[in-house]
């Protein structure tokens, strides 16, 4: 005899109400719900810089940034539950898409990351890659990259830590945004 004729669908058969067309059951709200909850408090643990990145509604961000204002270990929870119900009103899958990209965290951000970490080892190993890069970005300081990439030579050269090579890296980072190979 099948227990599910009997007592209907079990806790973990959603996928059971969404195809007969019925409301989501209360668990799969209350697991939508925490689920927005979190997504707030990882909102609310952002750096300020990084969440200026993420595209949230007005209200939502002045609802997260009075978050970080609170102290209180009672308050805070009060505020994040309050966040929690404003996310209700949104739709989070493009707050979600922006988190990753501004947190490094989806495919596009990770794969510039990779150009770049890859256009300093070769910009450090071969000085014709510098050419192609000023063709690239002609506006770009010539002078001071030569610098860079001499010292961060010595650097390796000499065992020391790659200071110049993570200034490079930053500065591929935020000039190289727009490209893409």
């Amino acid at each position: 005899m099948d227990l599910r004729l009997i007592h209907g669908p079990r806790e973990g058969d959603d996928d059971a109400d969404d195809a007969r067309g019925e409301r989501p059951s209360k668990s799969r709200r209350k697991r939508d719900m925490h689920a927005l909850q979190a997504l707030g408090e990882r909102l609310v643990a952002l750096p300020p810089e990084v969440l200026r990145r993420v595209e949230v509604p007005p209200e939502l961000r002045e609802a997260i940034e009075e978050a970080r204002r609170i102290t209180s270990h009672e308050g805070r929870r009060r505020q994040l539950q309050y966040v929690g119900r404003l996310m209700r009103n949104v739709d989070p899958e493009p707050i979600r898409a922006s988190l990753e990209l501004a947190t490094g965290e989806s495919r596009e951000a990770v794969a510039r990351m990779h150009r770049c970490e890859q256009l300093r080892e070769r910009l450090i190993d071969d000085d014709a890659a510098l050419t192609e890069l000023m063709r690239e970005t002609p506006e770009a300081d010539a002078q001071w990259l030569r610098a860079t990439i001499r010292a961060a030579r010595r650097e390796r050269s000499d065992g020391r830590p790659p200071r110049h090579a993570r200034e490079l890296y930053r500065w591929l980072h935020q000039n190289l945004q727009g490209t893409s190979e």
